[in-house]
């Protein structure tokens, strides 16, 4: 099992989430987050005032599939979020260990 997370815009987030759906991605956890990458930020013009963005408002997806699942599950994300422009994101894999449905007891491919 292996555990995705991926740094999206927030504006590709619906078209993400009925993509990995279509493919059997059934389980998601978002997350608002706010962050920088290679285009540290930019500046904004407000009732004649500019100020400096630092951190840009992005939507961090986590999903932990099976083996079967990764490449096909990455290779939708990136197709699907990709925009062609500086900021469309990052996608960070890791091994799972376990997994524990808690209401159940049901144990790693079972509790997915």
């Amino acid at each position: 099992m292996r555990k995705i997370e991926a740094i999206i815009k927030p504006f590709k987030l619906d078209e993400v989430r009925e993509a990995l759906n279509e493919i059997g991605v059934n389980g998601l956890t978002i997350t608002e987050v706010k962050g920088f990458g290679r285009q540290k930020g930019h500046t904004e013009l407000y009732r004649g005032a500019e100020y400096v963005v630092d951190f840009l408002p992005k939507v961090k997806i986590e999903t932990v599939v099976v083996e079967s699942l990764v490449d096909s599950t990455i290779e939708t994300i990136i197709r699907v979020a990709r925009t062609g422009k500086i900021g469309d994101g990052k996608i960070f894999v890791t091994r799972v260990e376990q997994v524990v449905r808690v209401r159940t007891g049901e144990l790693n491919e079972a509790a997915i």
